[in-house]
């Protein structure tokens, strides 16, 4: 009897709890929608077409000699300087030093003979402009994290992944904005300010790659470097439209990436790229991956025979309720899918209803120290030492970075066999369903809300971040806009190491389902 009882109370607390998170979410549009709907802005529209080219595309025209670099670099750099007023995404420029760099490849091509083909294997990114995050260390550039007492910061080499890129014959052109220390999910900090949705200025980036994302939507590159421990990749490219891809544990170097200067081996964390047009997902995460890349992503694959499974909630009360664009997002795609494969499968992975408290735990086992990081290394602060100098007006630390201080230090934490007992279960189970042939289709969060609304709801960024816990590949795909004119979209998850999976149905959806110019 009180066993039934407790599962009746159960059930009832948890339709209130969801009742009421549904009318908080309304109240939080309406309010806001309130404040910000008279200003609205969006980046304006492309007027040459070699900024909407893909990445490989451009590259080849390099190659050929059908255009030149500095003409390219030149063009890209021309947009980044008539948004950026706007979006507040790129936080340093080098402009004229990569106008030289341009130049020079252009001087190599016009004098030189090479081979193009052997050109392609070993540079295949020559003379094609990037950015990367702030956070990841490109040699003579800032390096701050977005945090006050790192102010002024350079990186005195590159991170692995960037230096892969170079390598590969890329330029870039600038960095971008991130939140501090990358903790959370906006693009927002004290020494650079907020990045604006090339969309709707009035809307979120996401993060912690959003200044990459909306830099790469708003056509300022083709491409940018990202990197994901919790959705930092996946949040932005879903936000702006974009492809997202974080790939297998493990595929990537993390050294410079954040504030690492050694590998992590056994993180939740890797590099990744982001890119308007999936036929460039191959390539970047090929170069990014470099001697990491353990299993080519140009595998040849039927993908009519492959197994297609979907999800369509998390099931998580803790996160908002899905829109109906966002769960009309999904059933298209496994609508587009089935017609393909011939069938799909629904099914429901047992722990995603946890999927922010077991990301919660796994991120106090990164050998990350957030306390120490915020004061540079040279103590460890805490949320009573913040909160305090709110008080007296002397706090140098975001909100989300307090916020960040008080659920480490005042709410209980995770238990720990619970936590890794859970995460077995969930990846047992889905690695069991897709082995070596199989995709899952997850749904993303809804598109962009307002600026700072993600504190009324910060617990949404799950639906991302559970595969960060289970350390396998997955991409974020544009499924089309909103009513609001917002970007939604999908995510596709393979067993680890078949990253060629994800990208192969990447590809396929963009026949039907694409980056739409903002």
């Amino acid at each position: 009897m009180l066993s039934t009882l407790k599962t009746i109370f159960l059930e009832v607390t948890k339709i209130v709890l969801i009742q009421l998170h549904l009318l908080i979410d309304v109240l939080v549009e309406f309010f806001f929608g309130l404040y910000y709907d008279k200003r609205i802005q969006k980046v304006p529209p492309v007027k040459n077409n070699l900024l909407l080219q893909s990445t490989i595309q451009i590259a080849r025209n390099i190659r050929e000699k059908k255009i030149s670099s500095e003409e390219v670099v030149k063009t890209f750099i021309e947009r980044c300087k008539e948004v950026n007023g706007l979006l507040n995404a790129i936080v340093e420029e080098r402009y004229e030093d990569a106008i030289k760099q341009a130049k020079e490849v252009d001087n190599f091509l016009n004098s030189e003979n090479y081979n193009i083909t052997e050109l392609e294997k070993t540079k295949p990114l020559l003379g094609v402009p990037f950015t990367t995050k702030e956070s990841n260390e490109a040699k003579g550039l800032l390096h701050s994290m977005g945090t006050l007492r790192r102010k002024g910061h350079r990186s005195l080499e590159d991170a692995t992944v960037i230096k892969n890129v170079k390598t590969a014959g890329a330029i870039i052109i600038g960095k971008t904005n991130i939140p501090e220390l990358n903790q959370w999910v906006e693009c927002r900090n004290k020494i650079y300010g907020q990045t604006n949705n090339p969309y709707n200025t009035t809307r979120t980036v996401g993060g912690s790659s959003g200044g990459d994302a909306a830099i790469v939507s708003a056509c300022g590159v083709p491409f940018a470097v990202g990197s994901d421990i919790g959705g930092s990749i996946r949040i932005p490219a879903s936000y702006n439209g974009i492809y997202g891809l974080k790939p297998s544990q493990g595929m990537t170097s993390l050294k410079g990436i954040g504030m690492r200067q050694e590998e992590h081996l056994d993180s939740m964390a890797e590099a990744g790229p982001l890119c308007k047009r999936a036929e460039d997902l191959e390539l970047l995460m090929t170069i990014m991956s470099g001697s990491l890349l353990n299993k080519p992503l140009n595998t040849p694959i039927n993908l009519k025979n492959i197994n297609v499974f979907y999800q369509e909630s998390s099931g998580d009360i803790r996160a908002s309720e899905l829109s109906f664009e966002t769960k009309n997002a999904l059933k298209k795609a496994t609508k587009y899918l089935e017609e393909l494969c011939g069938s799909v499968t629904k099914m429901t992975l047992p722990g995603t209803e946890y999927s922010y408290r077991l990301w919660r735990y796994w991120m106090t086992q990164e050998k990350i120290n957030f306390k120490e990081n915020l004061t540079n290394n040279t103590g460890c602060t805490n949320f009573k030492i913040e909160f305090c100098k709110i008080l007296s007006g002397n706090c140098e630390i975001t909100f989300a970075a307090l916020l960040k201080l008080f659920d480490s230090d005042v709410f209980p934490k995770e238990n720990e066999e619970w936590a890794k007992s859970m995460t077995n279960l969930m990846k047992t189970s889905l690695l069991a369903k897709l082995g070596d042939n199989g995709i899952f289709i997850y749904p993303s969060f809804n598109s962009a809300k307002y600026h700072c609304a993600l504190f009324l709801s910060p617990f949404s960024f799950g639906y991302w971040a559970v595969f960060n816990v289970l350390k396998v590949p997955v991409c974020q795909i544009p499924m089309g806009l909103d009513k609001n004119g917002l970007p939604i979209g999908i995510q596709i998850v393979a067993a680890p190491n078949n990253d060629h999976l994800c990208i192969a149905v990447a590809k396929e959806l963009e026949k039907e389902f694409k980056w739409i110019e903002p």
